[in-house]
């Protein structure tokens, strides 16, 4: 049989020589080579054509039979690394020499299961990575090593607290939850994801004052179903504790309060932090209600706009978890705007060797399919760029397509890392979307030592956006703490995509109120 073989290496197609185990299947090596093929398979969505015994010139070499088993076999091991498969060898003989054309696919994409996104608020050191490390593991913490699952950089181990924002997720299966042997294998957790019918992604936030706008970012830019507090038995109610409960209530979130570390305390300090928890929670209009058994669960899940559970927990006695495990299971999806166009805010950029640009986030509205063309922006003069979004992973998992409520990574091609900023957001052209560089809110003051005026500039935090505004005061001469009033913001230092409706806080120092966009005044 004739082999057609192309003129170059082009797209999908990529031309080897010979494949030898000893040497490309080096850790090194390896990767490089599996590298290599995950952008072939992206370029022909999906599928990679490998022309075997051509120098990369594409001038012809050939292979004895056991060459190109040996280079088959390296095949094989890459493709399993890029999740996919041969699926077809077509083998050309010439003056006793081999030239092939093997196909390599990636297998089936995932489908769609029951996802919600979970965010975990509360005070530095009161257990919140330890809660979700025990929660993935199933296991109790005994050696007080769960929270490393975490917080995997140096810094944060060093120090031992959470610097960043950190993602995991918790798969089930039934109603039982898929905990992890390892929850840093990414071939775990990518079967897990294929066994799990319903997946609690966690995003674990930060404590420490310190990095108060990452968690502000964790907090309102992730497109958040629920919100756990953590609060330990210990330390108690704190300023960042009420500060983060505040931000879940002003984004609408339905939120679980955990007491943490009860094995440190007695009886009579657990009833005592119960009680302040419940204080804080009539204070702010909803009603608190302690979680003791699984009756308890069934009558408080689907009244969380009103209720506020209360669950007590034991990382290092395990105690808790099992209602936990079943509170996670039952609660419901919220309702997502699927058929809007697509729409994702830019949290993290990443500069993946092989890849190029991979943006994550969450999605806010509407469907992605792979191979979609896109917009990006806006950048500093408020344009939008075209590019195309090569291919979709969760949570190291690939998917052909993806919608409202997912945390993903997508690939782009027609953008370098270097032109992408969080805060920008991924669109389709419907959109029709427009850089606001100034807009009409309506605010509540919550914090302010003495009074808000004009010229004031204050932090914006909306989505995945940071920026700096400035502000005048529409309604009145001044606005102090406790006042609600009507305000012009504009834009600093760069124009954002923002819309009407979208809820933001605004901070500086600490977080100073609350607001929503009532009236775009000035698109670019």
């Amino acid at each position: 049989m004739k082999i057609s073989i192309p003129k170059k290496e082009r797209g999908n197609i990529e031309f080897k020589e010979f494949l030898i185990p000893e040497i490309h299947l080096k850790e090194k090596r390896k990767q490089q080579l599996a590298s290599q093929m995950k952008n072939r398979l992206e370029n022909g969505q999906g599928k990679a054509i490998y022309i075997v015994g051509v120098k990369d010139s594409g001038k012809v070499r050939g292979l004895n039979e056991f060459e190109f088993e040996q280079t088959l076999n390296v095949l094989k091991i890459l493709a399993k690394e890029n999740d996919a498969v041969i699926k077809k060898v077509e083998k050309f003989a010439e003056n006793g020499l081999y030239i092939g054309k093997i196909l390599i696919e990636r297998r089936i994409p995932l489908k769609f299961k029951e996802h919600i996104i979970v965010g975990i608020g509360g005070h530095v050191s009161s257990g919140k990575s330890t809660l979700i490390g025990t929660l993935i593991t199933g296991k109790a913490d005994k050696d007080g090593k769960n929270w490393l699952y975490l917080n995997i950089l140096p810094h944060e181990i060093e120090r031992k607290l959470t610097a960043d924002l950190h993602y995991t997720f918790l798969g089930f299966s039934d109603g039982k939850p898929i905990c992890f042997k390892n929850p840093l294998d990414k071939k775990e957790k990518k079967m897990a994801i294929e066994k799990a019918d319903k997946i609690v992604s966690f995003i674990d936030n930060v404590g420490h004052d310190a990095w108060i706008y990452s968690s502000i970012r964790g907090l309102i830019g992730q497109n958040l179903d629920y919100g756990i507090l953590i609060v330990s038995a210990d330390d108690g109610i704190t300023s960042i504790t009420k500060e983060h409960f505040g931000i879940m209530l002003a984004m609408n979130l339905p939120v679980i309060v955990c007491i943490s570390k009860i094995d440190k305390v007695n009886e009579k300090r657990i009833e005592k932090i119960e009680e302040e928890i419940s204080t804080l929670i009539k204070n702010v209009g909803r009603i608190p209600y302690s979680i003791k058994n699984e009756r308890d669960i069934e009558i408080v899940f689907d009244k969380l706009e009103t209720l506020i559970p209360i669950i007590r927990t034991s990382s290092k006695k395990f105690e808790g978890f099992d209602l936990l495990y079943k509170f996670l299971y039952l609660l419901p999806s919220r309702k997502k705007d699927i058929d809007k166009p697509f729409l994702m805010y830019i949290d993290k950029i990443y500069n993946v060797p092989g890849t190029g640009c991979v943006v994550s986030g969450s999605i806010k509205q509407g469907r992605l399919i792979a191979g979609k063309e896109l917009l990006i922006g806006p950048d500093k003069e408020g344009n939008f760029r075209k590019v195309k979004a090569k291919s979709i992973e969760m949570h190291y998992c690939r998917l052909e397509k993806a919608e409202a409520g997912l945390i993903v990574g997508i690939a782009l091609r027609g953008v370098k890392y270097d032109e992408v900023e969080r805060g920008m957001v991924l669109c389709e052209k419907e959109l029709n979307p427009k850089a606001v560089k100034s807009f009409e809110a309506e605010i509540l003051v919550l914090n302010h030592p003495t009074t808000i005026s004009d010229g004031y500039e204050p932090v914006l935090h909306l989505n995945t956006i940071a920026s700096t505004v400035k502000l005048k005061i529409i309604s009145k001469k001044y606005l102090k703490a406790g006042e609600t009033g009507k305000v012009c913001m504009s834009f600093k230092y760069k124009p954002q995509f923002i819309r009407e409706n979208d809820k933001f806080v605004f901070r500086e120092g600490k977080t100073k109120g609350i607001g929503t966009v009532t009236k775009i005044l000035k698109r670019l």
